[in-house]
């Protein structure tokens, strides 16, 4: 891709997306800036530059109201394809917060999903590290140029994050973190994910922005119960009394996804490149399990031997991938043409 190219390829993004004021502001591209992006862009194989009409783009980001136009990615680019969990809350977590974000990314990720989250200190930041930890995949959305770290004290973790995820930002390259982009950033990690957990959050956290944006781009939300004392997890008990799913593990996570039917992308499937022989699919053996007949789940445990949970999670990828459709009383396969 030379500088014409991708002067040429953002000036169409601009002109096609909605005419709305908010959407423009999002779209007001320095084409002075250009050059500076091809330069970091050939700097590394794992540096990628991604508009909405790439194949690439997020599908889910893509479905939301204001989808950034363009998107700085430093690592790995196909881990984006993976059902993601955004994951956030306080900046000055308590120990049983953070232990509680520890403990949901490792069951998460065991499960099949990434954790997206804002690579901030406390709660972001514990989450990220257990997802590594447990050898899954994690994605931090900055609010920054995706060249830049912040805060400090989590550069190792920018560069593990790169070999097991991606680093994302809408912000062109050498943009600092001002106070301003980081509220915007939130609707990229809510926008990314199929469904948003508030670990801890008082009513002034910033975290509860992510929530409310979740709401808005009809995600699921998802909040961690804790004590009243103190106030440290008020956001938490306001997203729970006006509808937020209670979450004490994973379980409830997975039990709350595996009834939606909202995201069943049709286009997933080709970005997932997937062809007729199923037997280079994930999960081969658990799509193997159910028939063109409708399927009960407890059949498709019995003869797969898999978990329920492990089940759910894996069923809801086969849906995502266009190779089952959830039905009453259980699932089907879907014809491949």
């Amino acid at each position: 891709m030379d500088v014409e190219e991708l002067r040429q390829r953002l000036e169409f993004e601009k002109q096609s997306l909605p005419l709305s004021a908010k959407l423009l502001s999002q779209c007001q591209i320095d084409f002075d800036k250009v050059d500076l992006a091809i330069e970091w862009l050939n700097q590394s194989p794992q540096h990628h530059i991604v508009t909405l009409s790439d194949p690439e783009y997020p599908t889910l980001l893509k479905q939301i109201s204001d989808p950034p136009p363009v998107l700085f990615i430093k690592g790995q680019l196909e881990t984006l394809l993976l059902p993601s969990i955004g994951m956030v809350g306080s900046r000055n977590a308590s120990m049983g917060g953070l232990n509680m974000a520890n403990l949901l990314a490792a069951e998460l990720v065991e499960l099949g999903f990434s954790i997206t989250s804002g690579m901030a200190a406390g709660i972001d930041g514990a989450a990220h590290k257990a997802a590594l930890g447990n050898n899954g995949v994690t994605i931090a959305v900055l609010g920054t140029g995706v060249d830049c770290i912040y805060p400090k004290r989590h550069s190792n973790l920018y560069h593990q994050i790169q070999q097991q995820g991606c680093v994302i930002s809408e912000f062109w390259p050498q943009i600092g973190p001002y106070s301003g982009n980081f509220p915007k950033r939130n609707r990229i990690i809510s926008g990314l994910s199929l469904g948003t957990i508030v670990v801890e959050a008082t009513r002034k956290s910033g975290s509860l922005i992510s929530a409310r944006l979740a709401m808005e781009q009809n995600r699921e939300v998802f909040a961690v119960p804790g004590s009243v004392i103190g106030g440290y997890n008020q956001g938490c008990h306001d997203l729970l009394k006006n509808g937020a799913k209670l979450v004490e593990c994973a379980t409830d996570v997975v039990e709350e996804l595996s009834t939606m039917t909202s995201y069943h992308l049709e286009d997933v499937a080709n970005r997932h490149h997937i062809e007729d022989n199923t037997t280079s699919l994930p999960f081969s053996a658990l799509l193997a399990s159910v028939g063109y007949e409708t399927t009960s789940v407890d059949s498709v445990v019995e003869h797969s031997g898999k978990s329920i949970d492990l089940v759910l999670v894996e069923m809801l990828e086969l849906e995502l991938q266009g190779q089952v459709a959830q039905v009453p009383g259980g699932y089907v396969r879907l014809e491949r043409r």
